[in-house]
């Protein structure tokens, strides 16, 4: 068995590895078989890694991604859309990935299920076909950006069933989820985020238990709105640049010499500059995201310019388009 290391990338502080006693542990360190390791005084918790079987639910680009980077870590990876070519077209392109045909049949014998669909009501409809073949011992991760009602109806079907569920929505979109360093925003009970908790590091750099219930998704709303509003603003502000004849580059450089700086947004000004839209997150999905903030709590008068601009933009036809195509009223087509 391998020596089990700190939680968190925390290392114990003692004699470097490599030391063996006659018990094949380092000097000082205890060697246990189940979730704790010791080191003089202190302990903490350790988790395996291991290989798991596990069902992604939804093929758009946030789970495609997702069962990319499960199926390079070594994860058996099933991969279920409603639109069965669409799970096939990624699971193409994916070592250890299988596109699988029904729902039924990908989360069966899965020991964690992502469900990483559009809104509650495709997760409702998806998961009530499909929560009667989840193993007993299954882990449910609810991922999908829902809000919260949608969130508490959902942990409701899974307790009916006596399935263990976290709402866990995430942070960060396409590029983050290959690479590992999708954040996530987990609310539910801490023992079953105990149990899913490789997998998740696995696909984030962040794995932030925000709450016992629903915050996870509370906290996504409150995050997307930010995001939309700072891209709305960023559109706003290079216009008021054009206006006054100051350089875009100019304006990133001195952003980037103080706190001001927001990559995502910096990034944000060629991609606008190049009128470049490759989806990365869609304004369809911001508006949706607005929308059930809106549901939840009377939006400020910035948040209501925000969802009147993501309104616009996709009544222009930027629906799919990433967020940036905000900026299209700034540069009118020819």
């Amino acid at each position: 068995m391998a020596v089990p290391s700190a939680p968190h990338g925390e290392q114990p502080a003692g004699p470097s590895a490599g030391q063996p006693s006659d018990n094949g542990s380092s000097p000082g360190r205890t060697r246990v078989a189940g979730g704790t390791w010791t080191w003089g005084n202190r302990q903490g918790v350790f988790f395996m890694s291991h290989a798991s079987v596990v069902a992604v639910l939804g093929a758009g680009a946030l789970g495609a991604a997702m069962a990319t980077r499960l199926g390079g870590t070594g994860h058996e990876v099933r991969l279920w859309n409603r639109t069965e070519d669409r799970a096939r077209a990624a699971a193409d392109d994916a070592a250890g990935v299988t596109a699988v045909r029904a729902v039924g049949d990908a989360v069966s014998g899965a020991s964690v299920v992502i469900t990483v669909l559009r809104d509650g009501d495709a997760v409702t409809q998806v998961m009530s076909e499909a929560i009667g073949r989840l193993e007993n011992d299954a882990v449910w991760v609810q991922a999908s950006t829902v809000g919260p009602r949608y969130a508490g109806a959902l942990a409701a079907l899974a307790g009916d069933h006596g399935v263990a569920y976290l709402d866990a929505p995430v942070s960060g979109s396409t590029v983050p989820a290959r690479q590992g360093k999708l954040v996530w925003l987990v609310a539910g009970a801490e023992d079953v985020l105990a149990r899913a908790r490789p997998l998740l590091d696995d696909l984030g750099s962040s794995v932030l238990h925000v709450g016992t219930e629903v915050e996870g998704s509370a906290v996504k709303l409150v995050v997307n709105a930010w995001m939309a509003a700072s891209t709305v603003a960023m559109s706003d502000v290079l216009a008021l640049c054009d206006a006054l004849g100051v350089d875009h580059a100019t304006f990133v450089r001195v952003l980037e010499a103080g706190p001001l700086a927001m990559p995502y947004e910096l990034q944000k000004v060629g991609v606008m500059d190049d009128a470049s839209y490759a989806p990365g997150f869609a304004v369809q999905l911001a508006l949706k995201d607005i929308e059930l903030a809106a549901a939840a709590a009377t939006p400020s008068p910035l948040l209501q310019a925000v969802r009147d601009r993501l309104q616009a933009t996709v009544a222009a036809g930027h629906d799919n388009d990433d967020l940036a195509a905000v900026d299209y009223l700034r540069r009118p087509p020819s």
